[in-house]
């Protein structure tokens, strides 16, 4: 016997996970609806026994009897039609406490990988989307679904030309449904990639709403948007109107055959072989038998979406638990290593850094400049971890990056980007990066080496003073003085400052410059990308990126004191010709 292919097997195992105990749950859930189903036979034996045994004895008290057994019988019903409702709810609330944090997990990291925020954000709607599901009619029609042999049975019971025209009813529907899945699977594959698209647009508009209203053309970019809403619109308008048709076609084809059915009844009354209440009661049944495959037809739609979204989650599932935490190494105290990083543009695959290779010791600081485009916001992206690297490595005290959980790294790093980005949260959460017990003394050290205290204090709230949505509330330099503060938080090793004076005062450079001599003073290393030389005044190396490449590094003396290097009169990525194919694959790190 051949094994199993141990990445598939792994694989498996990983998806299992997402329903871990949940099978249990399903097999209760069948056997609720297996006594749902075999209650829902009342309403048959009611109508055969008030026409076949109250009507014909005229027996009042037989009549109450059999009514109020029925109505108990009806009540068990509802109760348990109520449990498999709420079991339904809970577990899709079970299932989003479960998988929600893994998905807004690799949500943070697909673009970093090149796919658009609407993409990313797609992976928390889809934990919507199943739970709302699981929540709906769509799971009753499927748990129904295996008892209809249980009402063709009785059918068959009370006449075998009754029940042969209610299984040739159910084998028409059964078509239809079949039909209807093979026609919106591929619709309902676009509308999702149009939704996406649509939403992006949307999210890029709101992004820039700024520069939409300052430069007029708002108009333009909501023409854009309409493009591709009308584009999501047609599909979505094809699926429904496929969804539509079949469940009205379902639904007509139901009711005629239990017209069929009480036709075909009183044809084998009138002939003596059926009684009169024997023809209600194969009426009540037959529609009993086919509601589940209608009610899944009306709810096809519904039930192709939590598919798509569940196969989705899977993927998410098996992509984080195919990267195994590694081993926890000591804290980096000694050097970076940056050794032949190539790294190219997630998405594009177009190589904006090639062979870049250079060392610092603990306590040096290096400035990174070079022409626009030439390739140091990338240098950055790949020195925090934010873009992987094509080839080559990024070394802290000789061991890799992907050594370290993302968690743990972050400990040893602090980076300001070009453009701050504040959480909408307090300037204590911000400073502290949202630690559940945040170090007071910290915050107020790294605020005072980032020379913000005193603003931070003359706030009405201080330190709780709510930031709002980007912190916008706040002016840039303001904002780039608090990202420096967060970047200081507890000491990092290794501090990554993009243009961090580009909307720094005088006063907010001499911080700058302070910050920078406080890090290397206690066995730091930073790394300043900068295009004033002001933000070089503290740092010992310089590294200059041009072209993509790596054209000089050394001492600051010595390579500000020689000529300028030449700049080049075209962007940067159009005199590098390599290109690595596709999108990079998805990997995450697992925090710890």
């Amino acid at each position: 016997m051949r094994s199993k292919d141990p990445a598939k097997a792994a694989k498996q195992k990983s998806a299992e996970q997402l329903t871990r105990g949940f099978r249990s749950i399903c097999i209760f859930l069948f056997g609720i609806s297996g006594l749902i189903n075999i209650l829902a036979l009342t309403g048959a034996f009611y109508m055969l026994q008030v026409y076949d045994r109250a009507l014909t004895s005229g027996s009042v008290p037989t009549l109450v009897l059999i009514s109020a057994l029925a109505i108990g019988l009806y009540a068990f019903q509802g109760l348990f039609d109520i449990l498999r409702s709420q079991i339904l709810v809970r577990v899709g609330a079970r299932l989003d406490r479960r998988v929600a944090p893994l998905a807004h997990q690799v949500a943070i990291d697909m673009p970093r990988f090149g796919f658009s925020t609407a993409e990313s954000l797609e992976r928390g709607r889809d934990v919507d989307n199943v739970r709302n599901f699981l929540g709906s009619q769509g799971p009753m029609a499927l748990f129904d679904l295996p008892w209809m042999p249980l009402f063709l049975g009785f059918v068959f019971i009370l006449h075998p030309l009754l029940g042969a025209l209610t299984l040739g009813g159910a084998v028409v529907l059964t078509i239809i449904t079949i039909v209807t899945e093979l026609m919106t699977r591929r619709l309902t594959g676009a509308t999702h990639s149009a939704v996406v698209s649509r939403n992006a647009i949307a999210d890029s508009n709101t992004r820039n709403a700024d520069i939409l209203k300052a430069m007029g053309f708002v108009d333009r970019a909501v023409e854009r948007f309409r493009r591709a809403n009308e584009e999501h619109l047609d599909l979505q308008t094809r699926t429904n109107d496929i969804s539509g048709t079949f469940g009205a076609l379902s639904r007509v084809l139901r009711m005629l055959l239990q017209s069929a059915v009480l036709g075909l009844g009183a044809f084998l009354t009138i002939k003596g072989e059926l009684s009169a209440g024997a023809i209600i009661a194969a009426s009540v049944a037959s529609a009993r038998a086919l509601a589940p495959i209608d009610l899944a037809i009306g709810n096809w739609k519904n039930v192709v979406s939590a598919r798509s979204a569940y196969e989705r989650l899977k993927e998410t599932v098996v992509t984080l638990a195919q990267v195994q935490p590694p081993m926890e190494l000591p804290a980096p105290t000694q050097s970076l290593k940056v050794q032949n990083v190539t790294v190219a543009a997630p998405g594009t695959g177009r190589i904006l850094l090639s062979d870049v290779s250079f060392e610092l010791k603990a306590g040096q600081a290096v400035g990174v400049i070079g022409p626009s485009g030439g390739g140091k916001t990338t240098l950055v992206r790949a020195l925090t971890g934010i873009w992987p690297t094509l080839r080559g490595s990024v070394r802290l005290d000789d061991a890799e990056l992907t050594q370290w959980t993302d968690q743990r790294l972050g400990a040893f790093i602090g980076y300001l980007p070009q453009e701050v980005a504040l959480l909408d949260g307090t300037i204590e959460e911000n400073v502290s990066r949202l630690e559940a017990q945040p170090d007071a003394r910290a915050i107020v050290l790294a605020a005072r080496a980032a020379g913000v205290h005193q603003l931070i204090v003359s706030l009405p709230d201080g330190y709780r003073t709510e930031l709002g949505p980007l912190g916008l509330s706040l002016s840039g330099g303001q904002r780039q003085r608090l990202g420096l503060a967060r970047a200081l938080y507890k000491d990092p090793f290794i501090v990554i400052l993009d243009e961090p004076n580009s909307n720094l005062d005088g006063e907010g450079e001499a911080a700058l410059t302070a910050a920078i001599t406080s890090v290397r003073e206690r066995g730091g290393i930073v790394v300043v990308v900068a295009h004033r030389p002001s933000a070089l005044a503290a740092v010992d190396m310089v590294a200059v990126i041009q072209n993509g490449k790596l054209a000089a590094f050394g001492r600051k003396e010595d390579i500000l004191g020689n000529p300028a290097p030449q700049m080049p009169r075209v962007a940067a990525d159009d005199n590098v010709p390599q290109e690595a194919k596709g999108r990079p694959k998805m990997t995450a790190r697992v925090s710890a």
